[in-house]
């Protein structure tokens, strides 16, 4: 599979972005989806995740109640809705995927598939 972030951009702390994963290849519904953000000088760090039917979401705890991650499996794209950002949600964000038919994880080891990232600015 192979997958293509979008929708990054400048916004003012309190605003919102929705990032968007495109992905092309088949069985994109029997993908797990995860995103990833790298800060400047900081190490990449799991966001959220998703199943392969989007019925089970998982969040790191600086993004519970803020980021709602989704999936369309009909339009091979999963999303990424971002509210109230913050000046430290400032990163490269990236959607990845791990080997066929493999759960979710926050590693990022176990993640085999990147798009190429997009970059979200909050200003303060």
């Amino acid at each position: 599979v192979q997958l293509q972030a979008s929708g990054g951009g400048l916004v003012q702390a309190g605003g919102s972005l929705r990032l968007a994963c495109g992905a092309s290849g088949r069985s994109f519904s029997r993908y797990a989806l995860g995103w990833f953000r790298q800060a400047p000088g900081k190490e990449r760090e799991f966001v959220a995740a998703i199943s392969w039917s989007g019925g089970t979401t998982h969040y790191a705890d600086s993004v519970e109640g803020r980021f709602t991650i989704t999936r369309d499996n009909a339009k091979n794209t999963a999303y990424l809705q971002m509210n109230s950002l913050k000046p430290e949600d400032t990163a490269v964000y990236y959607c990845a995927a791990p080997q066929i038919d493999q759960s979710w994880s926050p590693h990022i080891y176990k993640y085999d598939y990147w798009g190429q990232g997009t970059l979200v600015t909050v200003s303060s």
